[in-house]
C-alpha cells in the first residue's frame, strides 16, 4: 500500500550539483548557494532535523567525463566525489554566516575541511539540531550520488528522500523533449524500474524501497518549496511501494 504526505521530520536532501549554479551554468553561483541555504534554514527553524547530500556535476560527472575524454572511470569519478567537496564547502560556509551550526562530513579522507563520515555521530549532530552535510559520494568510484543519498538515508533512518532537480516531479517522458509527457503524483518503485524513468539510478531506487524509504522528487528552484515538501503539502511527485 502507497505511503501518504505526511510531515516529515528527519529527511535526506539530496541537491544535485546544478543547484548550485545558474541554469546550464558552471561552478558555483553564491546568490544560488545563498537561496539554497536559505530554503534549508527555513526548515530547520521548524525543528526539522536535515542532512544534505551534495551532487557534482556543475564541476564534473564521472562517467560522462570518462566517456568523453577517455579519463578512467574510476579516476573521473574520483574527480566528482572531490567536487561534491567544494559544494559542500560553499553550503556550509553560507549557512554559517547565517549563524547555523553545520558540520560537513566526507566519506573520502578530508581531514583538514571535513570530519569522516561515521553513522552514529552523524544522527547525534542531527539530534542536536546541526545542519549536516555529506560529501564524497560513497568513497567508492563507480557509485552515484542519488546512490549515496538513498545508502545515508538508510543508515540514518531518515523518513524520506527529498530529491530537489530542476523538473517539478517525476514525467512519464522528458518534459523538455516532449510536452506531452504526463507529471505523476505517485508512482511506485517497480514501477519506476520498469519504465525505466531517469529520474534516479536504479540501485538508489532499489536501495529505498528495499528500506521502505519514500523518494519526493521536486523542484527546488522556487522559493519555499522544501518546507511545503517536508510538511506534506502536494507538489513533486512521491514514489513509494
Amino acid at each position: 500500500m502507497r505511503q501518504e504526505r505526511r510531515n516529515y521530520s528527519r529527511v535526506l536532501l539530496k541537491i544535485t550539483g546544478e543547484g548550485f549554479c545558474t541554469e546550464n551554468g558552471f561552478g558555483i553561483d553564491l546568490e544560488q548557494v545563498r537561496f539554497l541555504a536559505d530554503e534549508i534554514v527555513e526548515c530547520i527553524r521548524t525543528g526539522k532535523e536535515i542532512a544534505v547530500v551534495v551532487g557534482g556535476g556543475n564541476f564534473i560527472r564521472g562517467a560522462i567525463t570518462s566517456e568523453k575524454t577517455g579519463l578512467g572511470r574510476a579516476t573521473a569519478d574520483y574527480m566528482g566525489m572531490l567536487a561534491t567537496i567544494i559544494n559542500g564547502m560553499a553550503l556550509q560556509d553560507t549557512l554559517e554566516a547565517l549563524d547555523f551550526e553545520t558540520r560537513l562530513m566526507s566519506a573520502l579522507t578530508a581531514s583538514d575541511v571535513a570530519e569522516p563520515f561515521i553513522r552514529r555521530r552523524c544522527t547525534r549532530h542531527l539530534e542536536k539540531g546541526r545542519i549536516v552535510i555529506l560529501v564524497g559520494g560513497t568513497g567508492n568510484p563507480y557509485f552515484t550520488t542519488d546512490t549515496q543519498a538513498a545508502l545515508r538515508a538508510s543508515e540514518i533512518r531518515a523518513d524520506v528522500v527529498l530529491k530537489a532537480t530542476k523538473v517539478d516531479g517525476v514525467y512519464s517522458a522528458d518534459p523538455m523533449k516532449d510536452p506531452s509527457a504526463e507529471r505523476f503524483d505517485t508512482i511506485s518503485y517497480q514501477e519506476v524500474l520498469d519504465r525505466k524513468l531517469e529520474i534516479m539510478d536504479s540501485s538508489a531506487v532499489e536501495l529505498c524501497a528495499r528500506n521502505a524509504i519514500p523518494v519526493l522528487v521536486f523542484s527546488l528552484r522556487e522559493k519555499g518549496n522544501l518546507l511545503r515538501a517536508l510538511t506534506g503539502e502536494k507538489i513533486g511527485t512521491l514514489i513509494t511501494a
